[in-house]
């Protein structure tokens, strides 16, 4: 495909407009771009108009050689093209670290299965060495995987289908089926599991995803990214996790775009009111541009705040929470509240990724001691379902487009979409245009589950959430414990002799265990709509 190429006076449109159509392949041969500066306009009379594949998506373009004087009301949404040509750098999505879970949620009696890259690993707690360990989920021996199995007496990793034990480097220490006198077969290079370089930095597990020796050392040479809101104590903010039925493209590009919110989210995000209100959610233009764009990430401003992409799996934004609520105070008065939202966007599978997320604030810090994390989950996970169902959809429908690239796929005509255009320009530009999978995946997505299944809340976040799997349990027992007492109370005042017990004692009892029963009933509907599913229709709210 031809590269577009404009003077940044003339580009008005988001690079990611491409002038070849899906179907019908329509160029404009190569002298023009030498000789003519090229702006693409929404909506105007006298646009040359391209269709692909009928009404399902239209170019409007307009060759002009006007100056930019004329337009200076519409403003670019991101960067320009460079006019000498794209980069040659090729960003390696295995020399990069990448975040697997947050320790606050990994039990250390436990080996724990995750996937990163589509790399089955195991992490487990390494208490010899005291350390995080980060191994290939497979035995050596007939490739069980070893999250499956246990952590033995002397500290090492067993593999419960033949009882192999491996220390912290990967070493087998005991293969309980060779004989003694016999040939030290444990010692053997194939007996050993495939180590990946690990660490931890912001209480966070990371894992380096290539187990090349060349790489033992590699927290020596690179550290994994460093935000340092993380680790200021005047900040306050719970870490929470979530895998999600969508890929970590539309995950982390979702999580860019601040023009969703009223709608995807409402009712559940408190917004700033508009000057002018044309809906009754409250969108408004936003102003939006990407500043520094490499193979790193980019930089991006806002209205309200910064915004950071540290390739490839943080974005951060501070928020200066006075000024995006609009507060009329002084300088004097000025408490220079500020919010920073961390997302860290894990690739884990086509049509699967996994998010770590943390709000670290410098105010408020009072309430993150004393409730409990569970409590500001319920909160989250509600937010999250609120637009899941959305992406998911999203995700297949530019799949069944097939669509080469999203651009041909998808229209962002404004600057609320400078984030979302810039990330896919970085992807395109330096990340393959996909996540490198070393072709482990053939790049079909997996089927559709129903509804509740996709947007179940156990499987996906209680189970790996050391506070909500806690508060579940305990929820249950309580549960349980209603039911009893409610039948407990039935049953003492049907045994008992009419003269033994009078009857406002009698009363007592029957209404206690009403009162156990419904209760009992209350909360199972809770633990099932905050625990397991919670469905969201945007008709009715």
């Amino acid at each position: 495909m031809d590269v577009l190429r404009a003077s940044s006076s003339t580009l008005i449109h988001p690079p990611y407009i491409s002038t070849t159509t899906r179907r019908n392949k329509t160029q404009f041969p190569k002298p023009i771009f030498h000789h003519l500066k090229l702006k693409l306009i929404v909506f105007d009379s006298s646009f040359t108009l391209f269709e692909r594949n009928g009404s399902k998506s239209r170019l409007f373009m307009m060759l002009s050689s006007s100056p930019a004087s004329t337009m200076e009301s519409i403003e670019p949404p991101m960067l320009e093209l460079e006019a000498d040509g794209r980069e040659k750098k090729r960003f390696d999505w295995y020399s990069h670290w990448f975040p697997v879970m947050p320790i606050c949620d990994l039990d250390k009696r436990v080996p724990h299965a995750k996937k990163v890259l589509g790399l089955d690993l195991v992490v487990w707690w390494d208490r010899n060495e005291n350390e995080w360990k980060v191994f290939d989920d497979t035995c050596p021996h007939r490739l069980a995987p070893l999250s499956d199995g246990r952590i033995d007496q002397w500290g090492r990793l067993q593999c419960v289908y033949h009882g192999w034990c491996f220390n912290g480097n990967g070493d087998c220490k005991l293969i309980p089926q060779a004989p003694l006198d016999g040939p030290p077969v444990h010692t053997f290079k194939e007996a050993c599991v495939t180590v990946y370089p690990s660490t931890v930095q912001h209480d966070i597990v990371w894992v380096w995803p290539n187990a090349d020796p060349q790489y033992k050392d590699i927290i020596m040479k690179k550290k994994p990214p460093y935000i340092p809101v993380l680790d200021d104590p005047s900040f306050s903010g719970p870490m929470g996790n979530r895998e999600f039925p969508f890929g970590y493209e539309v995950l982390i590009e979702n999580l860019m775009d601040p023009a969703h919110l009223p709608y995807a989210h409402y009712g559940l995000i408190s917004n700033p009111t508009p000057k002018v209100k044309v809906d009754r959610e409250g969108g408004s233009p936003l102003g939006m541009k990407v500043e520094k764009l490499d193979i790193n990430g980019f930089n991006g401003k806002q209205d309200w705040g910064c915004s950071y992409f540290i390739a490839p799996c943080i974005y951060h934004a501070f928020i200066d929470v006075d000024q995006r609520n609009g507060s009329a105070i002084s300088e004097t008065e000025k408490s220079n509240r500020r919010l920073c939202l961390v997302f860290m966007c894990i690739p884990v599978s086509p049509g699967k990724s996994r998010l770590i997320w943390s709000f670290p604030k410098n105010f408020g810090v009072w309430i993150d001691k004393i409730v409990p994390r569970w409590m500001f989950h319920i909160g989250q996970n509600l937010i999250l379902d609120s637009d899941l169902y959305l992406l998911h959809v999203q995700e297949h429908k530019v799949m069944e487009l097939e669509a080469t690239n999203w651009q041909e796929a998808c229209f962002v005509p404004t600057k609320s979409d400078a984030f979302v255009v810039g990330f896919r320009r970085w992807l395109n530009k330096y990340g393959g245009g996909t996540v490198d999978w070393k072709g482990k995946f053939s790049g079909a997505l997996p089927p559709s589950p129903p509804r509740e299944q996709l947007m179940d809340r156990y499987w996906t976040h209680v189970v790996s959430c050391k506070s909500c799997s806690t508060a579940h349990k305990g929820l249950k027992t309580l549960e349980v414990m209603l039911q009893t007492m409610s039948v407990i109370s039935i049953g003492i005042v049907a045994v008992t002799k009419q003269n033994m017990i009078s009857m406002v004692a009698k009363s007592t009892m029957v209404s206690m265990a009403i009162i156990c029963f419904a209760a009992s009933k209350w909360l199972a509907q809770f633990i099932y709509k905050n625990f397991h599913y919670h469905d969201y229709n945007h008709a009715f709210v």
